[in-house]
C-alpha cells in the first residue's frame, strides 16, 4: 500500500525526503479503487504501449504497467528520480525520462524507447497538472496522430468544458475542437478525498478518442481552428459581426453567407456546435468576400 494510501505515500515520500510541490500541481491520486478503475478504462492490451504523463509517486503507473507491453513515463519533477529509478528496477516494462512533455514529440520518445520503426499505435493515459491541463489536450490531439485514445484525470471544472453542450456557460473553444479531433466520455468523477495533498477541487477522468473520420469536411482548418479561437475571446458579439470582422466582409455579404448555411446572424459563438462551425467557415473559404 506504500504508493496507494495516504499514509504509505506520505511514509514514501518521508524516506526520500521529499515534499509535493504545488507549483507542479502535485497532489497524487491514493485511492487504490480509483487507479485501478483508470487503469481498466484504459482498456489496454498485453501488446500495447502506454505514454503516461507525470507518473508522480507510482501509484498509478504501477497499475498500467501491469497491463501494457511497456509503458514511457514523463516526469517533470527531477526530485523525484530516486523513487521512480526504485520503481523502474522494480517494474521491467517501465521506462522514465525527465522533461516538460510539452516540449517533447511523444511519439519520437515512444518509438526510440522502445526501439520500434513503425508506431501503429499506443494509448496515453495521465493525472494532468491543472494549470497546463489545455495546452496538454491540444498537443495530445493535434501533434499524436498514432494515439488510439487518451484517459485523463484533470479538475472537474475542465472535464465539464470538454463535455459541454452548445448554449452552456461551459461550452467554448476546448468543447469544440475536442469533439472536432475526437469523441469524449465521461469515464468517471474523482473526490478531492481522494488525494494526497488535498486539492481545493475535485477531478474528473474523461476518454479522448480520435476520429477515425473527420466530424465534417473542413475546407481550410487553418481558417476552422483560427476562426473558433477569435469567435470565443469575443463570445458576447454576434456571429454576424464576429465572422464580418474575421473574414473582412461585408455584413450583407457576411449575413447572406450565415442565412446560406442555415444559421441565424445574431446567434452567439457558444450557440453553435462544432458542425454549425465547420458549416460557417466553409461558408466564407469557398469564394472571395465582398468587403467592408
Amino acid at each position: 500500500m506504500e504508493r496507494v494510501s495516504p499514509g504509505g505515500v506520505r511514509a514514501l515520500l518521508r524516506r526520500f525526503e521529499l515534499a509535493p510541490k504545488k507549483g507542479l500541481g502535485q497532489n497524487f491520486l491514493v485511492d487504490r479503487n480509483i487507479l485501478v478503475k483508470i487503469a481498466e478504462s484504459c482498456e489496454i492490451t498485453g501488446e500495447q504501449y502506454l505514454f503516461e504523463i507525470g507518473p508522480g509517486v507510482g501509484g498509478l503507473t504501477k497499475e498500467l504497467a501491469q497491463r501494457c507491453r511497456g509503458i514511457l513515463a514523463v516526469e517533470l519533477d527531477t526530485r523525484l528520480a530516486p523513487m521512480l529509478s526504485e520503481l523502474s528496477r522494480e517494474t521491467a516494462n517501465l521506462q522514465v525520462i525527465f522533461n516538460d512533455v510539452l516540449k517533447i514529440d511523444i511519439e519520437t520518445e515512444v518509438r526510440d524507447t522502445f526501439g520500434v520503426s513503425a508506431l501503429d499505435s499506443y494509448k496515453v493515459c495521465a493525472n494532468i497538472p491543472y494549470n497546463i491541463t489545455t495546452p496538454i489536450v491540444f498537443k495530445l490531439l493535434e501533434q499524436c496522430p498514432h494515439m488510439k485514445s487518451a484517459t485523463l484525470m484533470m479538475q472537474k471544472e475542465v472535464g465539464a468544458r470538454l463535455m459541454a453542450s452548445p448554449g452552456g456557460k461551459d461550452y467554448g473553444r476546448l468543447t469544440i475542437m475536442a469533439a472536432y479531433y475526437a469523441e469524449v466520455e465521461h469515464v468517471t468523477d474523482v473526490s478531492r478525498n481522494c488525494f494526497y495533498p488535498r486539492p481545493e477541487v475535485d477531478s474528473m477522468v474523461v476518454r479522448l478518442t480520435p476520429r477515425h473520420q473527420p466530424i465534417a469536411w473542413v475546407r481550410d482548418e487553418t481558417a476552422f481552428k483560427e476562426f473558433v479561437r477569435n469567435a470565443f475571446q469575443k463570445r458576447r458579439k454576434t456571429i454576424l459581426n464576429i465572422a464580418s470582422q474575421f473574414f473582412g466582409c461585408n455584413k450583407t455579404d457576411t449575413g447572406a453567407r450565415i442565412e446560406g448555411v442555415g444559421l441565424q446572424t445574431q446567434l452567439r459563438p457558444e450557440n453553435l456546435s462544432v458542425t454549425d462551425m465547420i458549416r460557417l467557415v466553409n461558408a466564407f473559404s469557398s469564394e472571395q468576400c465582398t468587403e467592408k
